[in-house]
């Protein structure tokens, strides 16, 4: 079982694309995350549907942290 007692690398939001969803990105963004990427939307037939990356710089590139994927392996 994994240990979620320190923060994760790499977070994926997703959500309706309203208030709570930008306080939700907001809240880590305070947390010392960064945005990573653009943001996706789709809609689902009722609503618009967002999500966004974000990722603890620290960890980027670090053992066990999030690495981009390896190209031509």
């Amino acid at each position: 079982m994994a240990d979620f007692t320190e923060p994760l690398g790499y977070r994926l939001i997703t959500g309706p694309d309203d208030a709570e969803f930008c306080i939700r990105v907001s809240v880590l963004l305070d947390q010392g995350y960064q945005l990573h990427g653009s943001p996706a939307l789709t809609f689902n037939g009722e609503r618009v549907i967002a999500a966004q990356v974000l990722v603890l710089p620290q960890s980027v590139g670090s053992e066990g942290g999030c690495q981009p994927p390896r190209r031509g392996s």
